[in-house]
């Protein structure tokens, strides 16, 4: 039995190096030669460590106060994935950019492992705006925020209560709570809500009583001729050398995939509730084309109050934006932290 699994994990790595979808430039590990990285840790308000890449522009001038942006993983990922690129491509622009792991995934502190908690995600982009407020070459008072995926909607929820957050973008944003209560499009009925609600509850008296923590939703493990297109973007970008990152010390089965029963507490987040109070602060909302969750980014773009910008990438998925540099608007992320960060 044991070299039938190591037989079929072998199978499957062998197809998911040859399914990586690596066109319009996919660059999901890419390094700067002209920033140089520092991991760096810091407590939020809970008193757990969150962990960052701090990226600094080689040419920085001593004495010198810079913009800074916070850049935030997608729902799952961790801050090697998608995250990284991001803030070394902002970096190469003058800014001095962080990307952090949020509580419970990746290098940051947080138990149970994939535990999900919007507050304390939220949180965590606050923590990295005390951070960075602290620092001798960071302008306190020039400091912006970009979420990817989930994390647009916890930058946002940050926002909302933390004014020192001067600009927000988001690309390929998820409201994490609308997708989990009604799924895509409304998709999802209030019964199905309700038995979702339901399982998770049952959980908690299964891990109570000691039982084995059991996960949900995230990336597929594997793909079968009924996958859908959904899954299998997703599953190209996390499951193949495309964008594929297991971090130090978890199984590889356990990548994106949150715990059942805490993915339930996104039934209560409502990060778009009051969002027109982030104003006059200036808002950017990228999303693709294509994108199947192109919905929240144009729900929230409805939203906000002024100023506040959407962009929509010609032809561009979701999982696009992640990793796509040649789709990647990094010229309109730059003119926009630039022209409100200045």
């Amino acid at each position: 039995m044991k070299q039938l699994m190591m037989g079929l994990a072998l199978l499957a790595s062998s197809f998911a190096t040859m399914g990586a979808d690596m066109s319009s430039g996919a660059d999901n590990f890419y390094t700067s030669e002209q920033v140089t990285r520092q991991k760096v840790t810091f407590n939020n308000q809970y008193q757990m460590k969150t962990v960052g890449n701090l990226f600094v522009p080689k040419d920085m001038i001593s004495g010198r106060k810079y913009p800074a942006i916070i850049v935030g993983h997608p729902m799952g990922a961790v801050k090697e994935q998608s995250s990284n690129l991001y803030a070394q491509k902002l970096a190469e622009q003058g800014f001095i950019t962080l990307a952090i792991d949020l509580s419970f995934w990746g290098e940051s502190e947080g138990r149970p492992r994939n535990l999900v908690s919007p507050e304390i995600y939220a949180e965590d982009f606050s923590a990295a705006v005390d951070y960075l407020g602290s620092q001798g070459f960071v302008d306190r008072d020039r400091i912006g925020v970009l979420g990817i995926c989930g994390s647009g909607s916890f930058a946002i929820s940050a926002a909302k209560i933390d004014p020192r957050m001067k600009a927000v973008a988001t690309v390929s944003m998820y409201d994490m709570g609308g997708v989990n209560r009604n799924g895509l499009h409304h998709s999802v009925s209030v019964e199905q809500r309700k038995e979702a609600i339901a399982a998770a509850a049952a959980q908690r008296d299964v891990e109570f009583a000691g039982g084995k923590t059991q996960y949900t939703s995230g990336t597929v493990d594997t793909l079968t001729e009924q996958s859908n297109p959904i899954e299998r973007e997703f599953y190209d970008f996390y499951r193949t050398p495309r964008g594929e990152f297991t971090p130090k010390g978890q199984s590889p089965e356990l990548t994106t995939h949150p715990t059942l029963s805490s993915n339930v507490k996104f039934m209560n987040f409502y990060p778009f509730a009051d969002i027109e109070t982030i104003s006059p602060r200036p808002m950017l909302f990228i999303a693709g084309e294509n994108a199947h969750s192109r919905e929240f980014s144009e729900e929230a773009y409805r939203l906000a109050g002024q100023p506040k910008e959407l962009v929509i990438i010609p032809g561009a998925g979701h999982v696009d934006l992640y990793d796509r540099v040649n789709l990647i608007p990094f010229d309109r992320l730059t003119a926009f932290f630039q022209t409100h960060l200045k």
